[in-house]
């Protein structure tokens, strides 16, 4: 497994990926991260078609995990094997209530999609109206030049037939993060992103400041 210094994930070269998102209030955070860290050693090597995820917890105390594969069937072999149904019972009992499940097939990449190196990430959880035109416009900001916001190291982005979305975008720090939000909006750009701002009906900031990113 590589947990640092590698990035990349499989997917920019063709995978058709598949994302889960689970996130929820936690009352052991660190107990789920050791889960977490426990899988990764212990499950992951029987995880066909597992390509990489990222775990946190945020001031507030919401656990997030956002994992990956290459598709949904792999994800669907791994939740049916008797050994990862057994690690999420005692997942689930970290969990202060019933946590939330988000699935989204045909995943864009930003860049070099989940960053081992990341120092902050950045969930966003949301609902857009119109789906198929949010997807446009997340890969039209997927094949910009890396020099528009150069402190993105990458990011994943999943849209939902029904209008659900969820984002992952990886910075070095915090401090990086915010600074490369000041940065004006380039001309060429400002439209879609005011449009992409209008169709958004619903989002939710999930920041994880100590985030936990392996990768297959």
């Amino acid at each position: 497994m590589k947990v640092a210094p590698a990035r990349g994930c499989p997917s920019i070269r063709g995978v058709a990926m598949f994302a889960q998102v689970i996130h929820g209030p936690v009352t052991d955070a660190p107990a789920l991260q050791a889960l977490g860290e426990r899988w990764v050693a212990e499950l992951s090597p029987g995880a066909s078609g597992w390509l990489g995820s990222t775990s946190g917890v945020t001031s507030d105390g919401t656990f997030v995990i956002f994992a990956w594969f290459e598709s949904a069937e792999s994800a669907r072999r791994n939740s049916d094997r008797p050994e990862q149904g057994e690690w999420w019972a005692d997942a689930a009992k970290c969990f202060s209530s019933e946590p939330a499940f988000g699935d989204y097939d045909g995943v864009i990449v930003v860049r070099g999609g989940g960053a081992a190196e990341a120092g902050f990430v950045q969930v966003m959880l949301g609902q857009t109206s119109d789906p198929g035109r949010e997807r446009e416009l997340s890969e039209l900001f997927a094949q910009q030049d890396p020099g528009l916001r150069a402190d993105i190291l990458g990011g994943l982005v999943g849209i939902s037939d029904e209008g659900h979305f969820a984002q992952a975008f990886y910075f070095s720090s915090e401090a990086e993060a915010r600074e490369g939000e000041k940065q004006p909006m380039p001309a060429e750009f400002a439209e879609s992103f005011a449009e992409e701002q209008q169709l958004i009906t619903e989002m939710r900031f999930l920041d994880l400041t100590e985030p936990k990113t392996y990768l297959a």
